[in-house]
């Protein structure tokens, strides 16, 4: 699973020879493909005569096929949103749970997945917030042992933890919550566009993700997905008026119609950010003609350089490795707010999150830039 990583950079990201960019877990750089068609739809939008509802409406209509296709659904389960939380947010409203029920959250959550279930509590909702492990991880088994308590419902989970690129083992948390008949909602903005992921094969019953990220695309783009036999259960905390059948009809608008729509759109608030969408769908093409798998791979040779430095220089590794890591490398070297500096002064951009250098590369980085990285850093611990 290879590509042409030269070529690549020379045409999707021609920036990337004069600076370093590890920085996806907090944003995404936007393709040249996403950036020209951003700004051919905005130019349309300047002259409006020149749009139709094709455009508008089918656009949108492509970025729900896409998201399906990357994650191994059905365009119908798919509602676009323009961010995470908006989609946390809907599920954690829609779901029928009342009082005396409890939310399961792992403590050290990004706090999108916490305070939507913590605003609960005006149903008498409790958001139970389980104690991580030693490392810092989510504590699975733990998960999986309060699951069984007959008041816990839902279970509320990042794929892939943003503070240390821990990874949680979704299948065997999907299997568990299907046997249990408990729901589980998943955050995936730190994985969706690094890590394989298939709906069918790995059940949830609503997943959220911005797209600003890993996937590359504008902000203000995202989408929630609903499990298909689970969106006529679930009723939108609020609507707008296309969430309801009968509004594609322009022409009769004042036929009003108090049905729900049967599709994940009962949950889309229009009027959406076409541009953003339409732009989403650019990028989404590279992540397809990429594929995850080989980008998979690819961050986890770039992750297995790092690695290797930090061993031999006996610096901390906050990120788990294997069946439980990502593309998301967190180091913790000594003076590390001036091991921070002293990369951002070599044009090497990362982040610092909750006590460590979290470095998130993605397709287009290089081993060549990985050594750069530990040529610095090295300097740094001298």
């Amino acid at each position: 699973m290879t590509y042409d990583l030269h070529g690549l950079r020379a045409t999707e990201f021609p920036w990337a020879d004069s600076r370093i960019w590890l920085d996806h877990a907090s944003i995404g750089p936007l393709p040249e493909r996403t950036r020209r068609a951003l700004e051919e739809t905005i130019g349309r939008r300047c002259r409006p005569y020149e749009l139709t509802a094709a455009d508008q409406f089918g656009g949108l209509a492509r970025a729900r096929s896409a998201i399906a296709g990357l994650i191994g659904a059905e365009p119908a389960e798919i509602a676009l949103a323009t961010n995470t939380s908006f989609g946390l947010a809907i599920a954690a409203r829609a779901l029928p749970l009342g009082a005396g029920d409890v939310v399961l959250v792992s403590d050290k959550e990004f706090p999108a997945n916490v305070y939507p279930w913590r605003r609960l509590g005006d149903r008498g909702v409790r958001c139970e917030l389980v104690p991580v492990t030693p490392e810092g991880w989510p504590d699975e088994a733990r998960l999986m042992e309060r699951l069984h308590a007959p008041e816990v419902r839902a279970l509320a989970v990042s794929l892939t933890q943003f503070a240390s690129g821990y990874t949680v083992d979704l299948a065997r948390l999907s299997a568990l919550t299907r046997q249990l008949d408990k729901w589980l909602v998943v955050d995936a903005i730190q994985g969706v566009g690094q890590l394989p992921l298939d709906l069918r094969a790995t059940p949830v019953d609503l997943l959220a993700c911005g797209a600003q990220k890993w996937l590359l695309s504008p902000w203000g783009s995202g989408f929630l997905y609903v499990r298909q036999s689970l969106i006529g259960q679930l009723d939108p905390a609020i609507t707008g008026w296309m969430n309801f059948e009968g509004t594609d009809d322009f022409a009769h608008l004042t036929d009003y119609c108090d049905t729900l729509r049967a599709d994940a759109r009962r949950f889309e608030l229009i009027t959406l950010p076409f541009q953003e969408f339409v732009a989403l769908n650019q990028s989404l093409s590279l992540l397809s003609e990429i594929g995850i798998p080989a980008i998979r791979a690819h961050l986890a040779g770039l992750q297995r350089q790092l690695l290797a430095w930090a061993d031999e220089r006996g610096v901390p590794v906050a990120s788990p490795r294997g069946a439980r890591g990502s593309g998301i490398t967190c180091l913790v070297p000594p003076r590390i707010e001036q091991a921070h500096r002293a990369l951002r002064e070599a044009g090497i951009y990362c982040s610092l999150r909750e006590g460590a250098l979290r470095l998130s590369p993605h397709c287009y980085n290089t081993a060549a830039e990985m050594e750069r990285v530990t040529e610095v850093l090295g300097k740094h611990i001298g």
